[in-house]
């Protein structure tokens, strides 16, 4: 009796899993019919079977088809049987998909981040008036920002002006400007007061069902 224990790593291999080895011993039965109308016969009373298995989905046509693509995978496309959809191939399922397009930026500055160079590319787009000016010198200001958060010491405007300039590729020069960026202990210090704000706040909030006694 022991002699005669089987093993699953002694047994055929499952395509799919999921469907258990029963399914996979009538789909090779399928296979081995000796006609057509036989094999159609049997194909189409495993699929009622797969269906059972998720009866909420087995009305579904695409599910339909998902189930013929299944049953064809798991015979290993030996099976020659009609399906009501087209056939899925060997080479089809075994290729290898298309490989994806990843946008590709480096900047050369990283500590500024991607979207300070779409914020420039934006102003670019803008006509010349106070609202450009006024948006320049906001990007200016949180490109001085995010220098400072990098650098941790101090920056002259004049490094972030030429910065700006190369960055538009020269369509923004404001080095000659007589206007001044904001401080740079004000700018670091907004920064540590919303960190700090926030702080405060999570504090209240774990604070409020805490028992008292």
């Amino acid at each position: 009796m022991i002699d005669n224990l089987e093993y699953n790593t002694e047994r055929e291999h499952l395509i799919i899993p999921e469907y258990g080895r029963h399914i996979q011993k009538m789909i090779n039965y399928a296979k081995s019919r000796e006609t057509k109308e036989e094999r159609n016969k049997v194909a189409k009373s495993i699929i009622a079977v797969m269906g059972n298995l998720q009866p909420h989905l087995r009305d579904v046509p695409d599910f339909q088809h998902k189930l013929w693509d299944q049953l064809f995978i798991m015979s290993n496309f030996e099976l020659d049987a009609d399906s009501p959809f087209d056939k899925p191939s060997k080479e089809e399922l075994s290729g290898r998909p298309v490989p994806l397009r990843y946008p590709q930026n480096f900047p050369k500055y990283r500590f500024y981040g991607n979207n300070i160079k779409t914020m420039i590319d934006v102003a670019n787009t803008w006509e010349e008036g106070e609202m450009k000016e006024a948006l320049v010198y906001t990007i200016a200001n949180h490109m001085k920002k995010c220098f400072l958060n990098w650098n941790k010491d101090t920056v002259e405007d004049q490094v972030i002006f030429d910065h700006l300039f190369e960055l538009s590729n020269g369509k923004i020069n404001i080095k000659n400007s007589e206007e001044d960026l904001t401080d740079a202990n004000s700018l670091m210090k907004a920064s540590s007061g919303k960190k700090y704000s926030n702080n405060k706040k999570g504090h209240k909030k774990n604070n409020r069902n805490r028992k008292r006694y």
